[in-house]
């Protein structure tokens, strides 16, 4: 009786750690959806690397702490997505402390630099593509030996929203995402054969320090941006110049229109709650893109029309077995 009794109570664990066994790489763990999702799949029972720049730091300290109170399996890494270095040696320190194994690689570092494109100088530009592009194939390139290897593994990177639509003043951010959305979708083709998944999450938007660092930067850029750029502009160069503003309280969402309201309620736990979701699928059976927000969706349509052209484009040639086992 008591073997038998306690085959619910071990269900009932493996049910609540739906991530025991496997090992998270995070990058971009100093805040937002990096840090929540850091301890959201330590919780889940993974072995996490949370990565983050300029280590030590106050943000890495406090972190690594909630993780010990709570007996987290969890370790910080020095990774800044724009060196190639630091990419490589993060990776491999991961792998080795892991016994060689990354189940999971999250790219979630990214930076928002909005205004007229036109304003932005190639300091601004730069910024951008090497770490929402590059960074990622920088640690996408030096993870994927291995998971080649053992046959298995999952990319996650994190996208957005305007990864699939574009909007006035959001600078070069959506150039970036589109290029991420593009690099990621060829990556899950060649990758189909290696049993490797890729996994696009598209946020809308989240009331994270994304907004503080995000006026960090167009503050800076407002400063260097000639006024032969800028006396175009005036109403994107006045937002560009704006201070952070605080995090309006959630008593306020019931006073804001529905897309501010949807803003201010959304958890930016959500996002990593997908990931885990994902993780915790079956190889070959996972989505290629998730939206996640608890308001408007603008990109599900553009993602549907996407996936059957690309289907009646490559579905029946060459390259279709690897397309059907992505969008399939």
């Amino acid at each position: 009786m008591a073997a038998a009794s306690a085959l619910p109570a071990r269900a009932m664990a493996d049910a609540q750690k739906p991530l025991a066994g496997k090992t998270f790489l995070v990058t971009g763990t100093s805040s937002g959806f990096g840090r929540v999702g850091a301890l959201h799949y330590a919780r889940l029972g993974a072995k996490v690397f949370a990565t983050m720049r300029n280590v030590p730091r106050p943000e890495a300290s406090a972190l690594l702490e909630e993780a010990r109170r709570e007996g987290l399996d969890l370790e910080i890494l020095e990774l800044d997505v724009t060196s190639d270095e630091q990419a490589r040696s993060a990776v491999r320190e991961a792998e080795q402390r892991s016994g060689g194994v990354l189940d999971v690689l999250v790219n979630n570092a990214g930076v928002v630099i909005g205004g007229p494109v036109e304003a932005h100088d190639m300091e601004a530009a730069r910024l951008a593509f090497e770490t929402n592009v590059f960074g990622v194939q920088r640690v996408t390139r030096a993870a994927l030996p291995a998971m080649r290897a053992r046959k298995g593994g999952l990319i996650v990177n994190v996208s957005s929203q305007q990864g699939r639509v574009v909007m006035p003043g959001g600078g070069l951010y959506s150039a970036t995402k589109f290029a991420l959305e593009a690099m990621s979708e060829q990556m899950a083709y060649e990758l189909a054969p290696h049993g490797i998944d890729v996994a696009i999450i598209q946020p809308g938007g989240f009331p994270t320090k994304v907004g503080e660092n995000r006026a960090r930067y167009q503050n800076a850029l407002a400063q260097r941006v000639p006024e032969q750029h800028a006396d175009g502009y005036p109403e994107m160069m006045a937002a560009l110049r704006r201070p952070p503003q605080p995090l309006p309280s959630p008593a306020a969402a019931s006073k804001a229109s529905p897309e501010s309201a949807a803003y201010l309620r959304a958890d930016p736990l959500m996002v990593p709650q997908a990931i885990a979701e994902i993780a915790a699928m079956p190889a070959g059976k996972r989505p290629l893109r998730r939206a996640v927000h608890p308001g408007n969706k603008p990109q599900l349509e553009i993602n549907r029309v996407s996936a059957e052209s690309q289907l009646a484009w490559l579905g029946d040639g060459p390259h279709g077995v690897w397309v059907k086992a992505v969008h399939d």
